[in-house]
């Protein structure tokens, strides 16, 4: 994963919640929520992850029925502050 180059620092963390996100069998926003108290959806499917502590930050699409996730950004939280 390019992010993981580009984010050494946060590439277990990127690795964990992929492990997690994967392995689960969320069928909605709302179950995941339960889990991940701090995730946000920002409509259009896109969930907002906060890695670390909120240092970085994770946009991806989810579509439930399919069990489908496309990352869609990653970076700092300054960084998405500035890409808004």
């Amino acid at each position: 994963m390019d992010y993981c180059k580009k984010y050494p620092a946060a590439e277990t963390a990127i690795f964990e919640w992929y492990s997690e996100l994967v392995n689960s069998d969320f069928k909605n926003f709302n179950e995941l929520k339960d889990v991940y108290h701090n995730a946000s959806l920002v409509g259009d499917d896109r969930i907002v992850f906060n890695i670390m502590g909120n240092k970085y930050r994770l946009v991806v699409r989810v579509v439930f029925e399919f069990k489908a996730i496309q990352v869609k950004w990653f970076g700092t939280h300054n960084e998405s502050l500035v890409s808004g």
